[in-house]
């Protein structure tokens, strides 16, 4: 799957800041690549080398990575396309740099904010497994007592809860892969996640940022306006967004101011189309642009702040009313099926 096939974050956050100094320095891009691909970082190592090559048979950056789009994300392959096309291309790589290690920083804060929870489901997961197979040495001998009432008695019940507790989480992941990589249907996911409580706000300014981002780099390039919307939008890595890069761009062919046209497009909230038609009309939307991408840096900051303790707190529900439902199953199946003389008769048979 893509996301397990692209170059890890540290590794491309290292990559950017070590092409970003070579580059300044006044080395060629043929020079730099074929030292990555003997002394970069291990996973970007296979990757700079075959660009290397496509780098001396005379193809230029933006064709090279075609055939390396599973490698890195959209926002990468976006903007060193417009860098390499309007020659700026060591700043628009501090920028990523700049960006990737933004995301790393959120997406590390977030696993910290639920690592307890998760410990305390698989920790209770296995409490759960451990006393079936202890109930099962007390009952040797003697009837199988099934605590649950699900079936799950004996070393080999313990055995199957935990496969059956694993695996259930390991399908949820997997069909949310399945669902939006395997059947294409990730416009509908990323729209759904942003027409969620909580979740969706994050997501919407994280998609801004980057929006953001691209299309102050973009402009500043001088590129045609339907090429600087269609990166941007690709650049969102959110394909809610990408899915409305034609509606846009039909606008904008057809004599609509930008503001007009990113309407269209039905995903942009009021108060930043707002902003936009003011410096639409100063002429000053890079320089706007610049504000607004700092403005939604921070508030992706607090949006994932936001979203990682919901989710610690939807952990601590989800696991709360998981042992509850286990202790109901327990009590209906001690007292329900055995009574409590019968419990102990079973036990010390």
């Amino acid at each position: 799957m893509q996301l397990f096939s692209q170059i890890p974050m540290t590794s491309l956050i290292e990559f950017c800041r070590i092409l970003r100094h070579n580059l300044a320095a006044g080395l060629t891009l043929r020079h730099v690549f074929r030292q990555q691909a003997e002394r970069g970082p291990y996973a970007v190592r296979p990757v700079a080398k075959r660009i290397s090559e496509q780098l001396e048979q005379g193809e230029s950056l933006e064709s090279a990575l075609k055939g390396e789009r599973k490698k890195f994300p959209p926002i990468f392959l976006s903007l060193v396309s417009v860098g390499e096309e309007s020659g700026n291309l060591p700043e628009v790589l501090a920028e990523l740099e700049n960006y990737f290690l933004l995301q790393q920083k959120l997406w590390r804060q977030f696993l910290s904010q639920i690592a307890w929870p998760v410990f305390e489901l698989i920790g209770a997961i296995f409490v759960i497994a451990g006393m079936i197979f202890v109930l099962a040495i007390l009952s040797q001998g003697g009837k199988p007592f099934d605590p649950l009432g699900l079936g799950y008695t004996g070393s080999s019940g313990a055995i199957k809860f935990l496969i059956h507790a694993f695996g259930s989480i390991a399908i949820l992941i997997a069909l949310y892969f399945v669902v939006t990589r395997t059947l294409k249907q990730q416009v509908f996911v990323d729209e759904l996640l942003l027409r969620l409580p909580v979740i969706g706000p994050c997501v919407q300014a994280i998609a801004l940022m980057r929006f953001c981002l691209a299309l102050r780099l973009t402009m500043e390039t001088g590129m045609p306006i339907t090429s600087t919307i269609r990166l941007s939008m690709r650049a969102t890595g959110n394909a809610a967004y990408e899915a409305h890069a034609d509606a846009i761009v039909e606008a904008l062919r057809g004599g609509e101011d930008l503001t007009v046209a990113l309407t269209k497009g039905k995903v942009f909230p009021q108060n930043f189309l707002d902003i936009m038609a003011n410096a639409e009309e100063a002429g000053r939307v890079p320089e706007v642009m610049r504000h607004q991408g700092v403005y939604y840096e921070e508030e992706a900051r607090r949006r994932m702040t936001t979203l990682s303790r919901a989710a610690s707190w939807g952990l601590y529900v989800g696991i709360s009313c998981f042992i509850i439902f286990l202790i109901i199953r327990m009590y209906s199946s001690i007292y329900g099926g055995f009574g409590r003389e019968g419990l102990y008769d079973s036990l010390m048979k």
